[in-house]
Formats: structure tokens, C-alpha cells, sequence
């Protein structure tokens, strides 16, 4: 074959490499603290960020803190909300305890009585739409102080038929919420507008981070699932964030479909409190989990933001 044409074939062969490592790059969205009924309140009783997910027709999947329905005085509207969201067509429906008690500090039968509290009206809504109700994800993904903790709370589920629910990326969404939503309240709409922006690069900024990480562990693409919580940032900005998922070539799938990754399987190495992504979980060695950890980008700027407004 003549040297140009071997060029070409080259470049030919390569274009349908990448092509194909990007059709195998994807992602599912999963969203904590739903309902928010401080919000529908305030939205005139609007499902807000539902409505955002219905106009971008992908799925998604949500973890309930039945509290919220009793949070203010519209328990009925607040009722007829969580339905809403169950009875979604793309909708995965989970736990988050009745509460969003933390595991580590309340301990063991507390949370099971939180667990169990917080799937009557779930489960009660799910059935009538032959839906599943089996992912628990932790308040503040704390699965325990220690590893006696881990061990009782998995056996426990284990007997209940409850899976645990991981995600592998996450972008303190909540942070940025507060400042957002600060700046919001008091009318500063352009530094509102400024927070916003910031999030969704950043959260971009974290998927290219997770994305390195992960192949340079697993040699390939894996499914990853992002957390992020029913909030006004989430319901004003989620479809930029897709949108950026997209334009590096991530595919929005199921939660389901991501579990279907092997990755899923393995052996959970973290026995401490702190939530942080299942990929630094799976990692046997603490030393290279903190290396890690010391890579990812730098958040210090929205802490800081958040921090100072706290202190004043």
C-alpha cells in the first residue's frame, strides 16, 4: 500500500476509535432531596426542576425524603408533587431516609427507623406504576463511622433487598445552591448569574477530572452517575450542565444502565464517614486515594464564598 494511503487508513481507523470511545462514554443523573417543597411554595406550587428534566426527555433518577411533604402547611399539593415525580415516565425512584438523618451520629436503629419511615409513601406511589423501589442512598453518603457501622448497615439492607446507591461524580452542587440562592434573596442578580456559570464549569471541569481518573484506572470509559439535589440552581442551570455533559461526548442513560458496569461489583475499601465518590472507595490503598483527592480541581473559591456568608 502506497505510504499516503496507509496515512490515510490510519486516519480513517483512528477517527472510528474515537468515534467509538465516545459513543461509550456515558452518564446518569441522579438527584437528591426530592421533594424540595420550600421551593414548589415559593414557584407557586410549579414543579420547576421536573419540569426541566420533562423538556430535556432523559432519565433520571431521585431519592426521596418523604419529611419534606410535611416541611410546610400544604401537605396535600406537597403529596400530589411526589407523585409527580414517581409517576414520571423516566423516573428511578430511591430512598434517602425519612429524614436525612446522618448514619454515623444517630446510629444503627435510628437510621433503620429513618429508613423505614421514609418509604411508606414511596412505596405506596410506586406501585401504582409497577415501579421499584430498592436504591437506598444515604443522607450525606455517610455509610458509618467505621467499619462495624458499614458492616450492620449493608447486612441490614442486604435482608431488605435494598441496594446502595453510588455515584462517582459529584460537584458540591449544594454549595453553590446556598451562595446562589443568597445572592438571589438579596437581589444580586448578576453575581447570582456569575455563580451559576461558575458551577456549571466547574462541574464540567470535574467530569474531564473523574473521566481521567477512572480510565487511568479501568483502561476504558466506565458509567459514570452524577449526584446533584432538587434545588434553584439545579432548576435553572441543569440544562446547560447537560448540555455540557454532551459536548464531551457523554451519553445520558438510565441508572440502571449504568450499574450494568462491573465496576459496580467490587469491594467498597472506605470505612470512614465522609461521602466522597465510590471511585476513591474502591481504592485499596489510602495513599493513592488522598493522591488522588489532591488532584481534583479546586473548589476554594466557592467555599470560601460560602463560608464568608456564614460567618456574616
Amino acid at each position: 500500500m502506497p505510504f499516503k494511503f496507509k496515512i490515510i487508513a490510519f486516519c480513517v481507523i483512528s477517527l472510528i476509535n474515537t468515534s467509538v470511545s465516545a459513543q461509550q462514554k456515558s452518564i446518569s443523573i441522579t438527584i437528591d432531596d426530592v421533594p424540595n417543597t420550600s421551593k414548589y411554595e415559593k414557584d407557586n406550587f410549579s414543579a420547576t426542576l421536573l419540569n426541566v428534566l420533562d423538556s430535556l426527555k432523559i432519565p433520571f433518577t431521585i431519592f426521596i425524603n418523604e419529611s419534606k411533604i410535611t416541611k410546610n402547611s400544604f401537605e396535600a399539593a406537597n403529596k400530589k408533587l411526589l407523585k409527580k415525580w414517581i409517576e414520571n415516565d423516566q423516573s428511578i425512584v430511591g430512598n434517602h431516609s425519612y429524614s436525612h438523618s446522618r448514619y454515623s451520629e444517630v446510629g444503627f436503629d435510628n437510621f433503620i427507623n429513618d429508613i423505614e419511615q421514609g418509604e411508606i409513601l414511596t412505596k405506596k406511589y410506586a406501585s401504582l406504576y409497577d415501579k421499584n423501589h430498592k436504591y437506598l442512598r444515604f443522607p450525606y453518603n455517610d455509610l458509618g463511622q467505621d467499619s462495624t457501622q458499614h458492616l450492620q448497615i449493608r447486612t441490614f439492607l442486604e435482608s431488605r433487598n435494598y441496594l446502595i446507591a453510588p455515584f462517582t461524580i459529584e460537584s458540591s452542587d449544594w454549595m453553590f445552591n446556598y451562595v446562589y440562592e443568597y445572592y438571589l434573596n438579596k437581589k444580586e442578580y448578576k453575581k447570582a448569574t456569575a455563580i451559576g456559570k461558575q458551577y456549571v464549569e466547574k462541574t464540567i471541569e470535574l467530569v474531564k477530572f473523574y473521566e481521567v481518573l477512572s480510565e487511568s484506572i479501568y483502561n476504558r470509559p466506565i458509567n459514570h452517575i452524577y449526584l446533584c439535589h432538587d434545588n434553584s440552581i439545579n432548576a435553572d442551570y441543569l440544562t446547560q450542565i447537560v448540555e455540557g455533559f454532551e459536548k464531551v461526548n457523554y451519553k445520558i442513560v438510565s441508572f440502571k444502565e449504568s450499574l450494568k458496569d462491573p465496576i459496580y461489583q467490587q469491594k467498597d475499601f472506605y470505612y470512614q464517614k465522609w461521602g466522597i465518590s465510590w471511585l476513591y472507595r474502591w481504592m485499596r490503598s489510602s495513599k493513592e486515594r488522598y493522591a488522588w483527592m489532591g488532584q481534583a480541581p479546586d473548589l476554594s473559591d466557592i467555599e470560601n464564598t460560602y463560608n464568608n456568608i456564614l460567618i456574616n
